[in-house]
């Protein structure tokens, strides 16, 4: 994943709680609130109550620094929001993690202590990372998966950060959207069955209708090119995968659902991901 670093200034900060982190945690959004109200010049604290009010907070920000207190979908939302009103470039984030999904912010390198998180807005520094849009105008921040992994509300189970996290945010997440390798259950009601999809990577195709596939993955990768993982259905010994990179995927086929960070979507019958680089900023411990 691209990255970027520039200073943070603890100057001016909008800090928009989101009305989830207040419900999970409430004790961890009173520290974070003192933190940043000790250390940054002025903080102006926005309680919205609903999607709507949390992206009039954002609207109107002004030229204060936004810094979100909620989780992964709190996260997700903010980033979306400031994309669809074309401010990603000029605007970087700050996000102190709250609340029942945190796997994508620890896999971006986020600390997930109130205190920890919170000193992290103030004194760190913004990394510009690679983004993956897609052709409904949705971001993918970690990584999409094909099929969703069954049984997960969010992506948070399995994540970790590695040792490297801002270049490894893509492969730590990739882990929990598919398997290590192919495994091979009875079906059930809810088991997932092989795809029939055709993967495409800048317009090359990787896998084609006839192959039936287990899994595919797409992640924001460096340089400004997606990593593509397709796992084919094996049939007898264990099929390799297949990988490839660029800045255009296109996967087409049987209607499909697909997990993007931590939302489910679909089913659609084509989907188009493009990597936009260095697209958007998060304030990270230096």
């Amino acid at each position: 994943m691209a990255e970027v670093a520039t200073s943070a200034r603890p100057d001016q900060l909008l800090v928009v709680i989101d009305p989830a982190a207040r419900r999970a945690d409430g004790e961890s959004v009173r520290i974070a609130k003192d933190v940043l109200g000790a250390g940054a010049a002025s903080t102006k604290v926005c309680l919205p109550q609903d999607a709507e009010e949390f992206a009039r907070a954002l609207r109107r920000r002004g030229s204060r620094r936004p810094v979100v207190v909620g989780d992964d979908r709190a996260l997700l939302r903010a980033v979306t929001l400031l994309h669809r009103q074309r401010e990603l470039a000029g605007c970087a984030l700050s996000v102190v993690p709250v609340g029942p999904a945190l796997g994508l912010a620890r896999s971006l390198g986020l600390p997930t202590g109130a205190v920890a998180a919170a000193r992290a807005v103030l004194d760190g520094a913004v990394r510009r990372m690679d983004l993956l849009v897609d052709d409904s105008d949705g971001v993918v921040l970690g990584g999409v998966g094909i099929p969703p992994v069954a049984g997960h509300a969010d992506a948070e189970t399995g994540l970790h950060a590695a040792a490297r996290p801002w270049l490894r945010t893509a492969q730590s997440l990739v882990r929990t959207l598919a398997p290590s390798r192919p495994v091979r259950v009875a079906a059930g009601p809810g088991a997932a069955r092989p795809s029939r999809l055709r993967v495409e990577v800048d317009g090359v195709t990787l896998v084609d209708l006839g192959q039936p596939v287990d899994a595919v993955s797409v992640v924001p990768g460096a340089g400004g090119l997606a990593e593509v993982e397709v796992r084919p259905a094996a049939v007898g010994a264990q099929a390799s995968p297949l990988r490839a990179a660029g800045r255009t995927v296109t996967v087409s086929g049987a209607h499909f659902r697909y997990r993007a960070d931590a939302v489910v979507s679909g089913p659609v019958g084509t989907r188009t991901w493009v990597v936009r680089e260095a697209a958007w900023g998060l304030t990270l411990p230096e």
